[in-house]
Formats: C-alpha cells, sequence, structure tokens
C-alpha cells in the first residue's frame, strides 16, 4: 500500500520542516508575533506576515566524525605568516565582517513568512473565553458517524483486520486444525521410516498426512463467519453555540475614526468565537437616542445623525436574548463600542438594563471606549466619560465586565488580548 501526502507545501517549502521549525522557534516565534502586532491592522490579518527571529534559534544539532590529537593543518595561499607567529590586531575600520549595530547589542535575524492560520494560532494561543459549558442539540445540525460495535458485513474500507484474525484463529482452534508444526513433524518421521525401510510404518504416517491435509482444506484459515467490520451510526452531538451581540454609537459624535476602531475590535472578536464555537450568530444593533437591529453593511456604513441613549442599545439587546437566544441553550457575548458620551438623565435606566437583563444572561461583556488621537504625544486624558463612571457603578461579581479604552488602530490587538487574556477571565 502506498500512501501519498498531497498536500500544498507553502511557498515551495517543505510543511513537515516548516511545522518542525515552528515548534522549535515556538517561543522566539510567539515574541515576534507580539512585537508585529503594534503594526499590523485588521484588515491585514487574512495576509501572509514576515517574522524575524535570531539567527542562533535556527541552528540543528549534528553529528560528525571525532578528531583526536593533534593536528598541523597547512592553509594554502598564505606567503605572510608562518608557524609560531602573532596574528596582528587589525586597525579601526580594517576588519571585514557584519555591520555593527549603532547602539546596544546587534543580533543577526532570520525572516520567514507566517501564514494567515498560522499567525492566528499563535496570537490567540494565550486567549480564553469564560464560560463555555452550554450545550444545545440543534435541530440542523448534521449527524457524525460514531463507532457502534461490529457487523458481518460492510465495505472493505470498514473491515476490522484485528476482530477478523482473532476469529479466525478461535474457529480454528476449537476445531482443532491441524497446525505446520504438526504436518512437518510427521513428515520428519515419514523420512526416517522410509530411510530404515519400515514400508508399515511409513504407509502409516502417510495415511496420517493425508487426513490432515483433508482437514486442513475443510477447515480455511479464515472463514467467512470470521469477517468483522466496524459499524457506525449516525449520532447527533451537541454543538455549543454562542451569539455575539456588537452595541455601537453611531451618534454625532462618533466620527469615522472611531467607527473603524470598533469595526476592527468587533472583527477580531468574531474571529475568535469562530475558533471556538461551531455555531456562531452576530447581531449588529445601532443606536442614537433609539436603537435598531440592523445588518452588517447597514452597521458598518449608513450614516445617521442624532443624540445619544445608551440604554436603547441595551434594552434591545436584552428583547432579543428573550425572544431568539434562550440563556440556557446560547452563550452570550456582548460587545459594546462606544465614545463614552451619553445622557445623565439615562444613567438609572442603563443600570437596570444591566443588571436586569444583560449581565446575568451573558457570558461576558466588553466595552470599547474609542476616542480621536490626542494632538499631541504630552496631551492628558481627560477625565472619565459618563457611560465610563455608570459602568464602573456595576457589581463586578455579577459577570466579567471589562472596559478598555483605544484612540489608534495600533491599540486595538492590545485591548483585545487584556480582555481575553486567558488571566483576565474566568
Amino acid at each position: 500500500m502506498n500512501i501519498i501526502d498531497r498536500r500544498l507545501n507553502p511557498k515551495g517549502k517543505s510543511l513537515p520542516n516548516r511545522q518542525r521549525l515552528l515548534r522549535r522557534l515556538k517561543a522566539q516565534v510567539r515574541k515576534a508575533v507580539a512585537q508585529s502586532i503594534a503594526g499590523r491592522s485588521v484588515t491585514e490579518i487574512d495576509a501572509d506576515k514576515s517574522v524575524s527571529v535570531p539567527v542562533e534559534g535556527i541552528g540543528e544539532p549534528t553529528f560528525r566524525k571525532g578528531m583526536g590529537g593533534t593536528h598541523d593543518i597547512v592553509w594554502p595561499g598564505n606567503q605572510k605568516l608562518v608557524k609560531g607567529d602573532r596574528l596582528p590586531r587589525p586597525g579601526s575600520g580594517e576588519g571585514q565582517g557584519r555591520e555593527a549595530a549603532d547602539s546596544g547589542e546587534g543580533e543577526d535575524q532570520f525572516t520567514f513568512t507566517l501564514s494567515r492560520k498560522e499567525f492566528l494560532d499563535i496570537f490567540f494561543e494565550d486567549l480564553e473565553l469564560p464560560d463555555m459549558v452550554k450545550r444545545r442539540l440543534k435541530s440542523s445540525s448534521a449527524a457524525v458517524p460514531a463507532r457502534a460495535g461490529y457487523s458481518i458485513s460492510g465495505g472493505p474500507q470498514s473491515l476490522d483486520v484485528v476482530r477478523t484474525m482473532r476469529n479466525s484463529m478461535a474457529r480454528r482452534l476449537a476445531l482443532g486444525r491441524p497446525t505446520d508444526d504438526t504436518l512437518a513433524e510427521l513428515e520428519a518421521l515419514l523420512a526416517d521410516a522410509e530411510a530404515a525401510g519400515d514400508s508399515e510404518t511409513a504407509a502409516r504416517f502417510k495415511e496420517e498426512i493425508a487426513r490432515l491435509q483433508r482437514r486442513r482444506r475443510t477447515i480455511p484459515w479464515v472463514d467467512p463467519v470470521d469477517v468483522r467490520y466496524r459499524r457506525f451510526e449516525p449520532r447527533p452531538v451537541p454543538i455549543a453555540q454562542a451569539v455575539m451581540f456588537c452595541l455601537m454609537d453611531v451618534s454625532g459624535s462618533m466620527n469615522e475614526h472611531m467607527k473603524d476602531l470598533a469595526k476592527r475590535f468587533f472583527m477580531l472578536l468574531y474571529l475568535f468565537l469562530q475558533r471556538r464555537y461551531e455555531a456562531v450568530d452576530v447581531v449588529f444593533i445601532r443606536h442614537t437616542d433609539e436603537a435598531k437591529e440592523v445588518d452588517e453593511d447597514t452597521f458598518f456604513t449608513s450614516r445617521e445623525t442624532g443624540g445619544t441613549v445608551v440604554s436603547s442599545a441595551l434594552e434591545a439587546a436584552g428583547r432579543i436574548i428573550d425572544e431568539r437566544y434562550p440563556i440556557d441553550n446560547w452563550n452570550i457575548y456582548v460587545a459594546q463600542a462606544s465614545d463614552g458620551d451619553n445622557l445623565s438623565s439615562d444613567r438609572n435606566r442603563v443600570l437596570a438594563a444591566m443588571n436586569a437583563k444583560l449581565l446575568p444572561a451573558c457570558q461576558y461583556f466588553a466595552y470599547l471606549e474609542v476616542d480621536d488621537p490626542p494632538a499631541n504625544s504630552w496631551e492628558e486624558r481627560p477625565g472619565s466619560s459618563e457611560l465610563w463612571r455608570t459602568y464602573e457603578a456595576l457589581p463586578g461579581s455579577v459577570v466579567p465586565l471589562a472596559m478598555r479604552r483605544a484612540n489608534s488602530a495600533t491599540q486595538i490587538f492590545g485591548v483585545f488580548h487584556e480582555l481575553f487574556s486567558r488571566s483576565g477571565v474566568s
């Protein structure tokens, strides 16, 4: 039997060698990915990316023949030095070699390209989602084949050789099928009798050998009654499913820069949920002074103006959970992006909506407060926003509630890591 691996090798390189290299350089690659996060935008997440690791990390151990004792070696082409001469120290600028670093310690770098899957595997490796325990058997889920014992019929690909040969051996032992050793012993005795000229004994041995051979033909090595096939039955399996609520303020105070930051955050969360759940629903709710459930295109592109009433979006999410996503069957995650503006008179409604419905229902609530980058690097951040102060008043023991701020695209990856690090969720 010939087994041919027809998987395509990335960039024309050997796939097993590449996987082995990534395993050996896991620590260095993880560090390089963390350093490259600041310069990578979410729109580039599908693109391959080159990362650099120290060149000493790629060295492989080798075996070579030992050379004991003392050896004198004469290198051809030397017209200046003889044995015993001291090598002169090269002056400034006379040496040849690698270019030195302008400051600190320099080191050679080895650069290779990470695919999208490899990058996401490393990026999401130390992240975790809380409370992934709810299960629901969806009626639309496809059943998967599961082992269900053995069968006496089936296809060649289902043949269980071990069970078949076990049945064959048991049958042969039970019926007393003559073995090769028994026949070989009788044939040796027959040869001795013929050599001794004992025709009567030789005839008796021949008759016994013929009888045993007839019995061997009657009891085959493998009989159809011995054959067993692996049997599979379709069985429905529980599918872990999640719903992701994306809430975004689209009032006049939210400019395109802030909406872009929110979109990047939502995209990262969706990719992360897809890697953890087999079924992921996404609900988009945008709000000004009133909330609407919209499709993805409208959520990110439609322009609206008006005031800001955050409670309208929270109450809309609560109604949708009651109507379509029972909390016993769905893992519910809420991601909210806002610039923090809200009417002070809306504070009590926000607290009521969070305490009465959203916090008890969802597994994780992540709030991202977006802002414009400061005009000067030394400019101080203003005080907390109205919505930030409102959420700070919520009891933290009810549900994992995390809040972070971001004012540039380069901060989104870092904020996401902080929100979903293994040490940050439970």
